[in-house]
């Protein structure tokens, strides 16, 4: 499957796969059909999917058997008058129908947008009405029904309401019995065109209101990097990305790449906290091969005795999302041999800066370009940052659109061209590159400290403080003073047992600890303790709202 699409698949250095890397982009291409029917056809009880849940459920899905699910779906959703260019709102969790209702909608092309069950119907509303979406699909939870409900009399492009579980409240249809009793599927005309959009995600964005970034038809080709160059899968691989299906990194690492590849997919259905020793157990029992979450995973991870594990089917692990402390990694190394390998992108973005399997990683470090886009840090006064200059992450699109970078935001033209013009995409991220070639994070270019002349990064500063036993959770953002512009304050969860030690001694001693990890100039002045860090719904710290309360 992987030769239809990439011109050459292996590669012997990171210069090689610059010279030689080139995707194949088919008129009309579309996942559901040109991958995931193709494996139905060629090899129809190939696994795709590997599901599990924490009640000690578990379900196989084949490619064949997908595609008569999708079918079926497909057929359904078309009775309901769903079609081209509709609006359709998956809240599934991590349920199975997710696969089977996300694959329909690229049949009959209308636009998945994949959504978090922890949304309230405030923020239902708004996103009904910003995209005018014509039906929600939404799992078996009572809350989430619940505002579902609330919400509909202020949306009205809602026209259905289709309830995945048993018996479908009052007012809503049940999806089971529309898949099961839905006619044979008559595949439309023409399904779509390489530029119509395919997926709508809302981020998560930590000022204001969420912003609609859409992707088109092509966007699941530009995840063959991620899935092949960057979590290293072949045909035999079981892969697990721990990710909700209501974020873009569930389609990352559990979909498009996954199954171009050729890999199976697993799936750890859980509700309620993460806990380390159930995935434990499910890397052990179903033998997954290729783990991928983000720095916090690890760390919970890393507390458990690993030894008591059967880690040994393990052949790959990878890393995004935040900061990786270097103590993790090689914590994680030493119980399990095994290397993290991190990557950086964005909702707007398959993952443009990667640690390749032929690249060395440097913990920390978020590795070196993917060859698909071009890129450039620059600097404050408009300059291409030289090594060890920070400068925000850009993408020059003047000589070729690179592959999964996303069409704009939806009906938002002005916010459109204030981070997309003349060629230039700004992503709003700080980096800096060492003399090897590779990239570091620092931060939003709006979190940046400015503090005695210094531009100094949060996560930097984060990665410091995480490196103290006492803290769990740390936020690092910037509070006016009179005479530095700027002192850096860190926002701090400390663990359990040094709660009852939270005072000016502790202070004093994680300040002379992070003197101690990093530059003295970047410690802390400002240290607070609290219980818990305002967050976005999807877990991203809201540092704005930290910085407005020590205003």
């Amino acid at each position: 499957m992987l030769e239809k699409f990439v011109k050459k698949t292996t590669f012997t250095s990171h210069q090689d796969f610059i010279d030689n890397y080139d995707i194949i982009v088919p008129e009309q291409f579309n996942f559901a059909y040109d991958v995931a029917d193709a494996w139905a056809e060629t090899d129809p009880q190939k696994k795709a999917l590997c599901w599990t849940n924490d009640k000690g459920f578990h379900r196989d899905l084949t490619f064949g058997e997908l595609k008569t699910l999708s079918d079926s779906t497909a057929s359904f959703f078309q009775s309901l008058g769903i079609g081209k260019g509709d609006m359709v709102m998956l809240i599934l969790k991590r349920n199975i129908e997710f696969w089977q209702a996300i694959l329909a909608l690229h049949k009959i092309g209308a636009v998945a947008i994949p959504a978090t069950h922890l949304l309230t119907d405030k923020d239902i509303v708004y996103r009904n009405n910003a995209a005018d979406i014509k039906a929600i699909v939404a799992t078996d939870d009572q809350n989430l029904i619940g505002h579902v409900n609330l919400a509909m009399s202020k949306s009205p492009s809602v026209k259905y309401r289709i309830f995945v579980g048993e018996t479908a409240p009052e007012g809503w249809i049940s999806f089971h019995q529309g898949v099961e009793n839905a006619a044979p599927f008559i595949k439309p005309d023409k399904v779509n065109s390489n530029e119509d959009i395919m997926l709508l995600y809302f981020t998560s964005g930590t000022t204001g209101q969420p912003k609609m970034v859409v992707h088109d038809f092509t966007y699941p080709l530009g995840h063959i990097t991620t899935a092949k160059y960057w979590h290293n899968l072949h045909e035999n691989s079981i892969h697990l990305t721990v990710a909700d299906t209501g974020w873009a990194k569930a389609v990352w690492g559990k979909l498009y790449g996954q199954w171009i590849v050729g890999a199976c997919v697993f799936v750890y259905d859980f509700e309620g906290r993460f806990i380390p020793d159930d995935m434990l157990r499910m890397i052990s029992t179903y033998k997954v091969t290729s783990f991928c979450a983000p720095p916090t995973i690890f760390r919970f991870l890393i507390r458990e005795d690993l030894s008591k594990y059967d880690l040994s089917s393990l052949e790959y692990c990878t890393t995004a999302g935040e900061a990786l402390n270097p103590s993790v990694f090689e914590s994680f190394y030493e119980q399990t041999g095994i290397k993290m390998m991190e990557a950086f992108g964005q909702t707007e973005t398959a993952p443009t800066i990667i640690t390749f399997p032929w690249v060395e990683p440097k913990p920390g470090s978020m590795g070196v370009p993917n060859p698909l886009y071009k890129m450039d840090l620059l600097t404050w006064d408009g300059r291409s940052a030289e090594d060890g200059e920070q400068g925000e992450i850009v993408f020059y699109t003047n000589e070729k659109r690179p592959l999964s970078l996303f069409m704009g935001y939806y009906r938002d033209e002005e916010l459109t061209g204030q981070v997309y013009a003349d060629h230039v995409y700004h992503t709003g991220d700080m980096a800096w590159r060492d003399e090897d070639g590779y990239y570091w994070f620092v931060g939003r270019t709006d979190d940046v400290i400015k503090s005695s002349g210094y531009r100094v990064g949060p996560f930097e500063v984060e990665s410091a403080v995480m490196t103290h036993p006492a803290v769990v959770e740390c936020a690092i953002t910037g509070v006016p003073d009179e005479i530095r512009g700027q002192v850096i304050k860190a926002t701090i969860v400390l663990a359990e047992e040094y709660k009852s030690k939270a005072g000016d001694a502790l202070v004093a001693e994680i300040q002379e600890h992070v003197k101690n990890v990093t530059a003295p100039y970047k410690y802390p002045r400002v240290i607070e303790f609290v219980n818990e860090l305002p967050k976005t719904i999807s877990g991203k710290i809201r540092r704005v709202e930290i910085r407005e309360k020590s205003k």
